[in-house]
């Protein structure tokens, strides 16, 4: 039976991938689902039927008017929005006295005082924030407002510094637009919002004062944490490979992005003809010698390494060409 486009688009609207099932009673099926059962909703297909994967292993779908079963709200992810964190510190002199004179402590420094940071972030919540957090304050009944159900700002320590990182736990997935209007809402409470107010609380340390700031002028920026920490990869790099274990010569493929290697189903047994067949298929994926050998160390020492960029390997081989004389 065919079913209305306007339909499917508002069941697919109100009941996202990730809506956990609740079965009361399953219709006709021989092998019905127990009652009571609960799974997660993978999709709705364009008959209006929901796939569910169940929590007893099985994959079953169910329809609405064949099917009794409630649907509740995704479980809420966390997302962290992570931005450079700086402070004013302001030591006291030997009579107790504070210098008026304060400097400047990037993330680095901050690492050290974690604990009184994250503790004065704590002190600055209100108790209207209590439910939604920083998302009290958000002036939109839009779709943002429907799926970023609270946000609220802490610390944490990653690469060597300390970031300031806005928690927000979300319920489905968020679009780039709205991704876009969430960073730019919490940039706002960063600046000009809660964060004002926080930067103006003495947070005492030993030897002085600290006031921390969530935003700067200079080089701010908030970020995902994929955008923020995920490896920079060089361009040029094919999504695969494949090459040959040195050790063992078995026939492998690499992955761009991931460590290690997977076992090929190209296998043949034997060494001489898996290199052959490791060119073969490098030859028919348009992948060149300094991309493979670019991709072999991405794939061992990490995927920002300068062994990972092929254009290394291109400019080795042109110097080398530059090195020979011909007749």
């Amino acid at each position: 039976m065919k079913i209305a486009k306007e339909w499917l688009d508002f069941l697919r609207e109100q009941y996202p991938a990730g809506s956990r099932i609740q079965l009361t009673e399953m219709g006709s099926d021989p092998a019905p689902i127990p009652p009571g059962t609960t799974g997660v909703l993978e999709f709705v297909d364009d008959l209006g039927t929901f796939h569910v994967k169940w929590n007893n292993g099985r994959e079953l779908g169910v329809v609405i008017g064949e099917d009794r079963f409630k649907v509740l709200p995704p479980e809420p992810t966390l997302l962290r929005l992570y931005m450079p964190l700086t402070a004013d510190f302001y030591p006291r002199d030997e009579w107790g006295d504070v210098d008026e004179t304060g400097e400047v402590w990037d993330g680095r420094t901050l690492m050290d005082y974690e604990d009184q940071i994250l503790g004065a972030m704590v002190k600055n919540r209100i108790p209207e924030e209590k439910e939604r957090g920083l998302m009290h304050w958000y002036g939109e009944q839009d779709s943002v407002y429907d799926k970023v159900r609270s946000a609220e700002f802490t610390a944490e320590v990653r690469d060597g510094r300390l970031w300031g990182v806005a928690e927000c736990r979300v319920v489905g997935t968020l679009s780039p637009t709205e991704l876009n209007t969430l960073k730019e809402y919490i940039a706002g409470q960063a600046s000009d919002g809660w964060g004002e107010g926080f930067e103006q609380r003495e947070i005492e340390v030993d030897g002085g004062e600290l006031y921390v700031h969530l935003w700067q002028w200079d080089n701010w920026c908030i970020q995902t944490e994929q955008e923020r920490f995920a490896p920079k990869m060089a361009d040029g790099l094919p999504e695969m490979c494949f090459s040959t274990l040195m050790t063992t010569g078995q026939l492998i493929c690499i992955r761009r992005g991931e460590s290690g290697y997977y076992p090929s189903e190209w296998e043949t047994g034997d060494k001489e003809r898996n290199v052959e067949e490791a060119d073969r298929l490098n030859e028919k994926l348009g992948v060149t010698p300094a991309q493979r050998m670019a991709m072999e160390i991405g794939s061992m020492a990490g995927w920002d390494v300068p062994g990972a960029d092929p254009k290394n390997y291109e400019i080795q081989r042109k110097e080398q060409m530059g090195g020979i004389t011909l007749g």
